[in-house]
């Protein structure tokens, strides 16, 4: 888990980045119009486009640009239907990846994914070959410093949390099922717990521990695969040492 938590707190730092020169823009928009197109536009009956809405305004998305990405969504505006993929593959070391796109050519984006990770030190596997290595959960991370252990404890677990960890240097994780991950989120941030990475996504079973040339290239590769446009969300199953990170970024 310790791997996936860290890999959360890279991505959290990242997002920030990208969301001010609008690099995230694209993605979440691609997110919101699919949710509409399948769920509605209303986002009260229809807890993925919520979700989704809930991201863009974390990323200061300009409400117009919601509106419209929801429009496209129900057909009110004409736009594009994206089709959901997840690739499996692996990286340095052996690393499992998990690598959900939403695209509109789907020959084109797997042909740009096999490059990237052919570039980067991966290749693609068959489809099968490592989703059984992750279980789909909710998963939130709180801030040790600015969290109050034993009432988090209670507030999750009252409100339906599986489990709550604290083998994470930096954060507490909580874990839900992905149906009852927004009423969570809602119970704790109603608890004032404000959570510095929460989703739901693939989490690993076990994680592999990456150093020197591996570590390196793993967190080119997963930086080069976030980088692009029809890439949604990516998972890994790897664990990297806070020091390593260090001398790599230093």
């Amino acid at each position: 888990m310790s791997g996936h938590s860290k890999w959360a707190s890279i991505k959290h730092k990242k997002a920030i980045v990208d969301a001010k020169r609008g690099g995230i823009f694209t993605k979440i928009i691609r997110e919101i119009t699919t949710a509409a197109r399948i769920g509605g536009g209303d986002p009260n009956g229809n807890a993925r486009l919520r979700i989704a809405i809930t991201k863009a305004k974390e990323a200061n998305m300009p409400a117009d640009n919601i509106k419209r990405a929801i429009q496209k969504g129900t057909g009110e505006l004409p736009g594009v239907a994206y089709e959901e993929l997840t690739y499996e593959g692996y990286g340095p070391g052996g690393v499992a990846l998990l690598i959900h796109v939403m695209t509109e050519n789907k020959n084109r984006t797997a042909a740009e994914i096999r490059h990237l990770l052919g570039k980067l030190g991966g290749n693609l596997g068959e489809s099968g070959s490592v989703a059984w290595m992750f279980d789909k959960k909710g998963y939130l991370t709180f801030p040790k410093e600015k969290t109050d252990e034993e009432k988090l404890m209670t507030v999750a677990l009252d409100a339906g949390a599986e489990d709550i960890r604290s083998g994470d240097p930096e954060n507490y994780e909580v874990l839900t099922s992905p149906a009852d991950f927004e009423r969570i989120k809602e119970a704790l941030v109603a608890a004032h717990f404000t959570p510095v990475f929460a989703e739901v996504t693939y989490l690993p079973q076990s994680t592999v521990p990456l150093e020197g040339h591996d570590a390196e290239k793993m967190l080119k590769l997963m930086d080069g695969l976030e980088s692009h446009d029809d890439v949604q969300d990516v998972v890994a199953n790897f664990d990297i040492s806070d020091d390593i990170i260090e001398k790599i970024n230093a």
